[in-house]
């Protein structure tokens, strides 16, 4: 056909698979996942031949011109089977049985998309003189990426460089490479010439990593007078048809960071894990903590009820104190620092607690649905090591590479503001690089609210040095690059919120929503800030209206904007934020993550409010998302029951 240089197909890449994944729970089930399929399709979208053409409409009309014959006899669709990973926490503490109380709650997660605002892009050049390559495309962890392009294409690390540009968004949605990316850059190789692939909007629905898609269930045991005793708890997630890098971790997160920050004694956690015929689940903002803090907060929220206790009053008796920092968890995670009862203390302030109850009474009063949600988390920061690297140049400025890239978060401004503190000198000094395997050491990349906390103490690290060679009249140029180890360090928050529904059709309103969090010492507020308020805005959304949909057969039926809703500027409510700061000893900056926080807590304390407004029993669940279908159904069979 006019324009098409090649095709291949699956048979060309037989030898080819998507990388190992992180191992973070064992498994011993192989998991060789084709690069592009050859004899089995495994989710609708997999990729299952390769056109490379002079234009993208040329490319596209001979994509057209494919015929897929189906093998009917053999098609089948496993939701779930055996599962792949399992994960578990015991401990038990004996207490008394005598006059324990216990709530007990069962939620699902769908999955939800990133919608990053750029969908996914790669542009694969290749040096005929050198025999290199350079691949430039939207990237968390441009070093990990680095590696397995050169797995690929069969040459050493150094003959490929991976850059990255300004990226529009990535919340885990680019931290591991595609099964496209990888086949361009075979093809740059097999083809010898540059080739570029840009994905659909539509295409990033079918094939692009997905979040969430978990179902949770809990039992909380309380005494009469209000102590939390026990936690059971069950989380199962959707891995989809293959495993990203990071496909482990939300389902680590999730039953590790349970019971959140509450004092429990005797806890039966237990996480599993399934493959199914559908897109991948990857990390996506808030990986697992979200799931936590939803069954927990429910729980806490049914307890209370149960013990006819104040939600507030609930909380505060059973929240690790300050005291016992650090705090070694019943899951044995080491919760590093925090005032937990002080955050509390403030977001009930600043939400003016007690004559919002009142209010509520009167509106109650007057026919309205309205309910108010606390909801309490706890955040892991990441762990491990991030490098940096800085250069004294003659003209008497300073360049500085962080292996923590950005997207849209202000890395470059953040680390010039830390670089030049620690250099005595105006930040418009530096120079800040970020992205590019071409300078600076290798490096983790920017995920898992790690990158202040950790990449800018490797900044601090380098700048502290290089100040040691000027001032010792070291020779010029100076570079210094080294790496920074951490132990985790842990944020923590609290949500309060104020949630209307009409009772004539389910539509709710969220009138209030105050935050308050603590990511210890915070480098550049604004910025801070500014990632609190996104995050309640994705938040938000996977509260009350995102849901990706799957049919019996595996079909996406949410596969555009016209079948998935986000959120506009007229859902996003006013957003009191407001900051605590307890330092991490864990750092050199004391510094905690920031990015996850918004995720966390708003979805918890939503569904809590949402509970609240229709006074649902202890006995009884509503799931996500609080669509008005939704509520109006509740509304009604609770209207029948009357």
């Amino acid at each position: 056909m006019p324009g098409v240089i090649d095709i291949f197909t699956g048979h060309d890449l037989s030898d080819a698979c998507m990388p190992r994944f992180n191992d973070l729970i064992a498994s011993h089930q192989s998991l060789d996942f084709p690069v592009l399929a050859a004899k089995e399709i495994s989710h609708v979208g997999q990729p299952l031949a390769v056109v490379i053409a002079k234009s993208y409409g040329e490319a596209q009309n001979a994509c057209e011109r494919i015929e897929v014959v189906i093998d009917h006899e053999r098609t089948s669709r496993v939701v779930k089977s055996d599962p792949l990973f399992t994960i578990q926490f015991k401990k038990t503490v004996s207490v008394s049985e005598v006059d324990q109380l216990e709530v007990s709650s069962s939620l699902s997660m769908p999955r939800v998309i990133a919608l990053t605002l750029e969908p996914r892009s790669l542009l694969s050049r290749y040096d005929s003189t050198t025999e290199s390559f350079h691949i430039s495309f939207g990237s968390q962890t441009p070093s990990r990426a680095q590696v397995d392009f050169s797995n690929i294409l069969k040459v050493p690390v150094d003959q490929v460089r991976v850059s990255m540009q300004d990226v529009g968004g990535a919340f885990g949605f680019k931290s591991s490479v595609y099964p496209e990316d990888l086949i361009v850059v075979w093809a740059t190789k097999r083809l010898k010439r540059s080739i570029k692939w840009v994905s659909t909007r539509s295409e990033d629905f079918l094939t692009g990593m997905h979040g969430r898609g978990s179902s949770l269930k809990g039992q909380l045991c309380c005494s009469k007078e209000g102590s939390l005793t026990g936690l059971s708890a069950h989380v199962t997630c959707d891995l989809g048809a293959w495993l990203p890098f990071s496909a482990v971790v939300p389902l680590r997160n999730a039953t590790r960071i349970l019971p959140g920050p509450y004092r429990v004694s005797t806890i039966d956690i237990t996480g599993e894990a399934f493959l199914s015929n559908a897109a991948p689940v990857n990390i996506y903002r808030g990986a697992g903590r979200p799931e936590a803090a939803i069954i927990m907060e429910t729980l806490m929220d049914k307890a209370a009820n149960i013990c006819q206790v104040d939600v507030v009053d609930f909380r505060l008796k059973n929240l690790i104190s300050t005291a016992d920092m650090p705090f070694k968890t019943p899951t044995g995670e080491t919760l590093d620092s925090g005032d937990y009862r002080k955050v509390l203390l403030k977001a009930r302030e600043l939400f003016d607690y007690e004559a919002e109850r009142e209010l509520q009474a009167i509106r109650r009063d007057q026919h309205e649905l309205v309910g108010i949600g606390v909801a309490f988390y706890i955040e892991p920061c990441g762990m491990g090591w991030e490098s940096a690297s800085i250069e004294w140049k003659d003209d008497h400025t300073w360049t500085l590479y962080c292996g923590a890239p950005a997207q849209g978060q202000g890395h470059e401004t953040t680390f010039a503001n830390i670089a030049a503190k620690e250099l005595q000198c105006h930040p418009s000094m530096i120079t800040v690089k970020l992205g590019d395997t071409d300078f600076g050491p290798p490096g983790l990349g920017a995920l898992a609210s790690r990158s202040i906390s950790i990449g800018g103490s490797a900044v601090v690290k380098v700048c502290r040095e290089a100040v040691r060679r000027k001032n010792n009249g070291e020779a010029l140029p100076i570079f210094v690059s080294d790496t920074f180890h951490s132990e985790e360090a842990w944020s923590c928050g609290c949500v309060i919120s104020r949630l209307a529904i009409d009772s004539d059709t389910g539509k709710p309103f969220i009138e209030k929503l105050v935050f308050v969090d603590d990511a210890g010492v915070q480098i550049d507020p604004e910025l801070a800030k500014d990632q609190l308020i996104g995050g309640c805005a994705q938040g938000i959304g996977q509260a009350m209206m995102e849901q990706i949909v799957y049919d019996d057969n595996g079909q996406l039926l949410t596969g555009s904007l016209m079948d998935y809703a986000i959120p506009r500027a007229d859902d996003i409510p006013y957003i009191h934020v407001h900051s605590e700061h307890s330092p991490s000893p864990h750092n050199l900056l004391g510094a905690k993550g920031v990015g996850e926080a918004g995720c966390i807590g708003v979805p918890a304390s939503l569904l809590n409010a949402a509970r609240d407004a229709l006074r649902l029993s202890v006995d009884e669940d509503i799931d996500f998302p609080l669509t008005s279908e939704k509520l109006w159904k509740l509304l009604m069979r609770k209207k029948t029951k009357e």
